[in-house]
């Protein structure tokens, strides 16, 4: 019997270890194993060091059980839905209002990023998100948002030009630089200084449409 309570306390002081609670709550997401997750998030109460990662992960999980349930990719609009039907629990929030909006300056400074390589390394993404005042999950979710809305847009716009009698028409415009990468398969890139924010920013590969041939541009349209 005393081995037995012995036992049962040593479980009690695991599950009490934030530190450990934390892992498995990482562990569970990547495992997609939400049911768990979403448990261990409601069930522990973290400190306020751990409420960020931990949000992210709750709103993670649940955006990608609505995708999978939709079968399509969450745009904004879903996502807001998808948060007031699945609040954060209090085990991971101090009540304070969230504002999922950035600000327009810290927009613009991704906006600008994004123009010149739509595929930050994730040392670039902390710096951007130092320069942005946001954090590094931020400036990762924008970019892999703005990626989606523009490949969703590009998918639209040849539909659109092969339904039009004029489709086997040469377009003077070329394709939208921040979609360059997933047209070229291996691309080379130089870098060169970002003048507005002292980053290291690579000119990117644009298309000709007159020439028929890529070829290299060091100014890049802004998207």
């Amino acid at each position: 019997s005393s081995g037995i309570n012995a036992e049962y306390g040593q479980i009690e002081e695991f599950n009490k270890n934030e530190r450990i609670m934390r892992s498995r709550a990482v562990v569970c997401f990547h495992q997609q194993e939400y049911r768990e997750l979403y448990s261990i998030i409601e069930n522990c109460r973290f400190s306020r060091e751990s409420h960020e990662k931990l949000q992210y992960l709750w709103n993670e999980a649940h955006y990608n059980e609505a995708e999978k349930l939709r079968g399509r990719a969450l745009g904004a609009v879903d996502k807001y839905r998808v948060r007031k039907k699945f609040p954060l629990p209090q085990t991971i929030w101090d009540g304070k209002i969230q504002n999922h909006c950035f600000k327009e300056k810290s927009r613009a400074i991704l906006k600008e990023w994004y123009s010149k390589n739509p595929y930050p390394s994730p040392h670039t993404k902390r710096e951007l998100a130092n320069t942005a005042g946001l954090t590094a999950t931020q400036v990762s979710n924008w970019f892999k948002n703005r990626r989606q809305r523009d490949r969703a847009a590009l998918t639209k716009t040849n539909k659109t030009m092969m339904l039009s009698p004029e489709h086997s028409t040469v377009s003077s415009s070329p394709p939208p630089p921040a979609l360059m990468r997933s047209v070229v398969s291996s691309p080379t890139t130089h870098y060169t200084p970002c003048p507005t924010h002292g980053l290291i920013s690579p000119t990117i590969l644009t298309h000709n449409p007159y020439s028929g041939f890529i070829s290299y541009s060091s100014n890049p349209e802004t998207v």
